[in-house]
């Protein structure tokens, strides 16, 4: 990855994380454009980069994160965020598969899009207003929304998240602010998992060990997964480069975007993102019926 296609992914991610819109589909669908090989760092690369937009998150509301007097809000957190764990270990061959499926993704890009034409509509009962009203079964409801986003790559993690806090008569601001505040321990995660993945691959590369037909590999342990040799060779000098560039870009233009999606969402609502989605996802299915992508 060159550092141009690392600034222009990194600037898709920033505008696009917390929009309704997929920012998972739109780097997917960036990457064959300006020429991204996807590689073992590549797929990394794109997890941590969603963790520092979404680390803007605890920059605009600093207080909240910081308020140490209120556990209440962590535990709320961390209940909402064991379906998405649970799943996403179980569901991870299918989850994989899809991730690399641009065809499924358009399709579920469209299909979320239908979805946001009616949310409005279908949710428009806002009686919680306050972050503290929130229960501990409505968060956990909402966490089981924010699986769609896992097992059907494309739906959009802040899409499923909002609409789940609409379906437990949450405002659409308030709505938008929680699926925030449960991104930063939801890609905190992941962006773990993706690293442990990525060191490990890479030790396999370097040492070219090459499983036989039918033969599983032994995984490396965490002293040669974690070892200099290995860490050396995953980041190099300019996947270093790479790596603290396109995370500054994320989070600088995810920083910006944040207020503008609150305003615009309390004013307007969802009907222009999903018609926004469904257009997206025509364009891209004609682009890989003709093989441009």
């Amino acid at each position: 990855m060159t550092t141009v296609q690392s600034v222009i992914i990194s600037i898709v991610e920033g505008l696009t994380e917390f929009l309704p819109v997929s920012s998972t589909a739109h780097m997917k669908i960036t990457n064959p454009l300006i020429g991204v090989q996807i590689d073992s760092f590549e797929e990394m690369f794109e997890v941590v980069i969603q963790l520092a937009a979404i680390l803007s998150v605890v920059t605009v509301y600093w207080k909240k994160f910081l308020d140490f007097k209120s556990p209440k809000f962590y535990i709320k957190l961390i209940i909402a965020l064991l379906p998405a764990i649970f799943f996403g270990f179980l569901l991870k061959k299918h989850i994989d598969a899809a991730l690399g499926n641009l065809t499924f993704i358009a399709c579920v890009m469209i299909g979320g899009g239908v979805l946001l034409l009616f949310v409005d509509k279908l949710f428009n009962k806002d009686e919680i207003t306050d972050e503290e009203q929130i229960t501990y079964p409505k968060a956990f409801t909402i966490g089981c929304f924010q699986v769609l986003s896992i097992v059907l790559p494309g739906f959009s993690r802040s899409a499923a998240t909002i609409v789940g806090g609409m379906s437990q008569k949450l405002t659409r601001k308030l709505a938008a602010e929680f699926s925030f505040f449960l991104a930063v321990p939801t890609m905190v995660a992941a962006s773990a998992k993706s690293f442990m993945d990525t060191c490990k691959e890479n030790y396999l590369a370097i040492h070219n060990i090459v499983p036989a037909e039918g033969v599983e590999v032994i995984k490396p342990t965490l002293k040669q997964t974690f070892s200099a040799e290995n860490l050396h060779s995953l980041f190099n000098h300019h996947n270093l480069m790479v790596f603290a560039l396109g995370c500054i870009v994320s989070y600088v233009i995810a920083l910006l975007s944040i207020k503008f999606f609150i305003g615009y969402l309390q004013k307007h609502g969802f009907r222009v993102f999903g018609i926004y989605r469904i257009i997206l996802g025509s364009v891209v299915l004609a682009l890989i019926y003709k093989g441009i992508i």
